[in-house]
């Protein structure tokens, strides 16, 4: 039998984790059935999880950064972030195959060291211009990605320099660090593989009141998403699912 992938969820929405996990799932070409999913709001990491039990690790993305000062942090997103943290060393060290989506960049980069930080690189909630850098054109994450794609984005921090053990897969003019890999098979992207322009619209009204975005702006921006040409990035999750599965 097949082993499942873990899915780690971050959103304490229940709307906005239910669209994740679903979007995860389509755009991945995974079965419910093979999928273990964990909303790290609601229940801590098992204590007997095993990474030797699983066929690799995908997190989603959250509201919660892990730039910001530890007196700002809610209880439930220091919680979340500590949950995902304490994987990191196991998942580094074994070299475990490992997707983290939009939170998930700032999680690697937090272990690896690097400068996460709501810098020069914060992009608007909207469509991010991505190109392919020459490592990222050999890898095969990216096999069938075109060398110029738009993809969703939306995020209040992000990585400031790239890490010495990160190869530099895509980039885009607005936040240079938009897709890396640590070793062989330790991903993360700042921008959202699994969404599309319904599930960007949901988290819109979602969030409208997080610092996103000027709130009056949401009937725009749930506009422009509607118009937007977003499909390649799900090709990265699908063939992570077509890899380590």
């Amino acid at each position: 039998m097949k082993k499942p992938f873990l899915v780690l969820q971050l959103r304490p929405e229940d709307e906005a984790a239910d669209n994740e996990f679903d979007a995860i799932l389509r755009k991945g070409g995974l079965e419910a059935a093979r999928v273990r999913r964990i909303r790290l709001d609601q229940a801590p990491l098992p204590a007997d999880l095993c990474l030797d039990d699983l066929a690799g690790v995908i997190v989603g993305g959250g509201p919660g950064c892990v730039s910001d000062a530890p007196h700002d942090k809610s209880e439930t997103e220091a919680r979340i972030e500590a949950a995902v943290l304490s994987l990191m060393p196991a998942i580094t060290g074994r070299d475990f195959p490992f997707l983290g989506c939009c939170y998930g960049i700032g999680i690697l980069g937090k272990h690896l060291g690097a400068d996460v930080g709501k810098g020069i690189y914060s992009e608007p909630v909207g469509t991010s211009a991505c190109e392919l850098t020459p490592s990222g054109r050999d890898d095969p994450l990216l096999d069938g990605v075109p060398a110029r794609f738009d993809a969703f984005v939306g995020h209040k921090e992000a990585l400031q320099n790239l890490p010495d053990t990160c190869a530099h897969l895509v980039a885009s003019p607005a936040c240079p660090f938009q897709m890396v890999r640590h070793g062989q098979h330790v991903y993360a992207t700042q921008f959202h593989p699994e969404a599309d322009a319904a599930g960007f619209e949901t988290r819109i009204r979602i969030y409208r009141h997080r610092g996103y975005f000027p709130p009056e702006t949401a009937d725009d921006l749930i506009e422009m998403c509607r118009a937007a040409d977003v499909c390649a990035p799900e090709r990265i999750l699908r063939n992570f699912v077509a890899r380590y599965g």
